[in-house]
């Protein structure tokens, strides 16, 4: 006869919502006050040592296109390992050959987060890491440690502080992996009909965003607000900007968070730009700002809509250089639907205060919250990349031929379709000096695999091809079937 079991057999940690909210704050801030990574390291590893209940850290990385990939490692095997963390780069697309297929990781342990162990499981941690060659030189096609090595160059130099906050929109449909069974289904089913901020308190769509904001609020996000979209089951999830370096880590995390909550109510979010015609699409509008000594360069109370001369020279290259760019910041078949002038598509490269069909707006703002926001952003873009390239653009790009004025107000459009957005990428040796021609070519590479699976020409429905071999969509079986 078994005897019952007075006492839990397994003694996993799990952290209240407050309490894990105060831990990753204080993570956050240290970050942000660039505490020495050493540091980190050591309080870090101390904190798993004696922390007995952690099992496991959960690694993860960002490819080229920005997919995340993670790995598992046992919280003992990391604690002696930390330094010798290796893993095959020739799967993964955009990385290394097969050839040369061994990769290091280094962990960046500033970036870690304690996890709510309701929807991640209980006694795990996650933490970020950076890509290197096998000599334990950054990797050339991780454009996460470029992002980093870039804005600390900036601030040994003379102080810049570069902030980002990023919009980002998805969609709710009814079902787990909706995406990966498009093939079957052809079609999405919304969860919702009710459109911009009309959900009652009890909806499923309500019901997500409030699960999926607490979660978000308990990993140090500081949200703001929350709400549902113009679009039929659409979501947005506001938070507090940052240093761009942890901005680009909280999109990987928003939409890692997001699918697992939807996951766990049986429902799957998504962020193709555009999955449904006839309804708005996704967007990840993007607010950049840049501070030196505490001071925002882009404020100017007297300057035009109370933007700076920096401020406007930053826009102003972004506008030369905005089809050279566009792949970067719309990097999939898909995304180019998005673009589409009947649905407040910001598509035109212009600037304005107003007109939301802008590629860059320049939103109503004070002393401390002047800032660009560039709008023709996909949610599916690869968050490093694509503030890198705006950075360096708008801090670096070419100006072109054209005075000021012209550049601002024009009526020039973006490319409507990943080939022109491809060849134009291509074309552009100011992104090839940017990314260096190596990981100017596999960019090129990857974007062009992906459109040659998809029809050539849009049309006006939702084709099967561009879901099933969409960057985002992890459905490696149908994708070597091709």
């Amino acid at each position: 006869m078994r005897m019952p079991t007075t006492t839990p057999l397994r003694d996993f940690l799990e952290i209240p919502y407050d309490k894990l909210e105060e831990m990753n704050l204080a993570t956050k801030e240290a970050r942000v006050k660039r505490t020495p990574p050493h540091k980190a390291r050591e309080r870090q590893m101390k904190y798993l040592t004696d922390e007995k209940r952690i099992k496991a850290v959960t690694v993860v990385f960002s490819d080229l296109e920005g997919r995340m990939h993670a790995l598992d490692y046992d919280k003992k095997f990391l604690l002696k390992s930390a330094d010798n963390l290796t893993f095959d780069g020739s799967s993964i697309r955009g990385f290394s050959q097969q050839a040369e297929s061994d990769l290091r990781l280094a962990i960046d342990w500033p970036a870690f987060y304690m996890l709510p162990s309701d929807v991640f499981g209980p006694g795990k941690a996650l933490v970020f890491a950076d890509v290197l060659e096998k000599d334990g030189t950054p990797y050339i096609a991780d454009l996460r440690s470029r992002l980093k090595a870039f804005t600390e160059a900036r601030f040994k130099k003379d102080n810049s502080v570069f902030n980002a906050a990023m919009e980002i929109e998805g969609f709710l449909f009814k079902g787990r992996d909706a995406e990966r069974h498009f093939h079957e289904t052809g079609a999405f089913d919304l969860i919702s009909t009710g459109g911009y901020y009309h959900s009652l308190p009890g909806d499923a769509l309500r019901l997500f965003i409030d699960s999926a904001a607490e979660v978000q609020r308990a990993m140090g996000f500081e949200n703001e607000k929350d709400h549902p979209e113009v679009a039929p089951s659409q979501f947005e999830m506001n938070y507090s900007y940052s240093e761009v370096n942890v901005a680009a880590d909280q999109v990987l995390l928003y939409k890692l968070l997001c699918r697992q909550v939807a996951a766990r109510m049986d429902l799957t979010a998504s962020f193709l730009p555009k999955p449904m015609t006839g309804v708005n699409g996704n967007g990840m509008h993007t607010n950049i700002s840049i501070s030196k000594n505490g001071k925002n360069t882009f404020f100017d109370a007297k300057g035009q809509d109370q933007l700076s001369k920096a401020g406007w020279s930053f826009i102003d290259r972004i506008l030369a250089s905005g089809q050279e760019i566009c792949l970067t910041l719309n990097p999939s078949v898909n995304a180019y639907r998005r673009l589409d002038p009947h649905y407040e598509a910001p598509n035109q490269i212009k600037a304005s205060a107003v007109n939301r069909g802008a590629m860059v707006r320049i939103p109503l703002g004070n002393e401390k919250s002047a800032r660009v926001e560039v709008r023709s952003i996909a949610p599916d873009a690869n968050p490093y990349l694509a503030l890198y390239t705006l950075l360096r653009t708008g801090l670096e790009g070419p100006l072109g031929d054209e005075d000021a004025e012209t550049r601002r107000t024009r009526t020039k459009f973006l490319p409507d379709n990943i080939y022109d957005g491809i060849r134009l990428f291509k074309g552009s040796k100011f992104m090839a000096e940017l990314l260096g021609a190596e990981v100017h070519q596999r960019y090129v590479d990857v974007k062009q695999a992906q459109a040659d699976r998809c029809p050539k020409a849009l049309g006006t429905r939702i084709k099967t091809a561009e879901v099933q071999f969409h960057h985002e969509v992890t459905n490696q079986y149908l994708w070597s079937q091709f």
